[in-house]
């Protein structure tokens, strides 16, 4: 235990020092997020501006109070959206295949357990996705409280003892969905060691996996409610769990069963692979 918080310690650092790749993971899509919504509000504004006074209308129809509960539980459910996805994968490509680019597998592994290398990168990334979603979430609320400071409007706070169960849930389902994408650079970047392809491999393949759970479906004759649907796309099998958190209708329990063992494994097969793969590994040179 000990040397896999060693390892968890010496990645959290490395990772930490490299400030591009922390940036471009965790702060620029929510930063782009805040300050889009500004210029999405200040656009609103004057556009409704122009259709009240062409239409005769009061310039101040719909001030009813901004509830910041909402912005809470719209950042929640959005945490892992696609732009999210596809950015954190500079992390994730970072972290776990820049021993190979830089060469230094063969310093750190003499010195710790090849599960607990895989394992303490795993770790880290985990906390990556969670910086990144806090950052996402303020940048919901600043979503909100721009509307309300450019359309004037009130605030409110509305959230009960139901709503923290779902903000809750929501948060740790967006969580999982962004580990379990991560996962296929894990196993990409040990395969091939290289850092590009651990970058661009995932993103293929949640891009093919969108096509073919949009297009695609109606002609491969499947349905939502396959089980072949919920394992090959992961996407999918999220969006289904996320139904049943956010009551959009509820998914029935045998579809929510597929969900779980598809999301399951496609983090735990990749997870398997890459250290098993990990461990046969000639490191001498690498």
């Amino acid at each position: 235990m000990t040397l896999l918080v060693d390892s968890f310690a010496s990645e959290a650092y490395r990772l930490t020092r490299n400030r591009m790749a922390v940036f471009w993971s965790v702060v620029f899509v929510p930063l782009l997020f805040a300050l889009g919504s500004v210029a999405f509000h200040l656009i609103t504004k004057a556009k409704t501006a122009d259709i009240a006074r062409q239409a005769d209308l009061p310039l101040r129809m719909g001030q009813q109070p901004v509830d910041l509960g909402d912005a809470l539980m719209r950042g929640a459910g959005m945490g892992a959206n696609g732009a999210i996805l596809v950015f954190i994968l500079i992390g994730a490509a970072t972290l776990y295949a820049g021993d190979y680019r830089w060469e230094t597998f063969r310093l750190i592994s003499a010195r710790n357990s090849r599960m607990n290398l895989i394992l303490g990168k795993v770790g880290v990334f985990a906390m990556l996705a969670l910086a990144a979603m806090v950052a996402f979430l303020i940048a919901s609320l600043a979503f909100s409280i721009s509307e309300a400071l450019v359309f004037d409007r009130p605030m409110s706070f509305e959230f009960g003892a139901a709503d923290l169960g779902q903000f809750a849930l929501l948060w740790l389902l967006s969580w999982l969905r962004i580990i379990q994408y991560a996962m296929l650079a894990l196993l990409t970047a040990t395969v091939t060691r290289s850092l590009m392809a651990a970058l661009f491999v995932p993103v293929v393949v949640g891009f093919a996996q969108s096509l073919i759970g949009g297009p695609g479906m109606p002609l491969l004759g499947w349905s939502p409610q396959d089980w072949i649907a919920q394992l090959v796309l992961p996407g999918l099998a999220f969006e289904t769990i996320k139904g049943a958190i956010d009551h959009s209708p509820t998914p029935a329990a045998a579809l929510l069963l597929k969900a779980f063992v598809s999301l399951a494994l496609w983090t735990l097969v990749p997870l398997a692979g890459a250290i098993a793969w990990f461990g046969r590994q000639d490191l001498s040179k690498e």
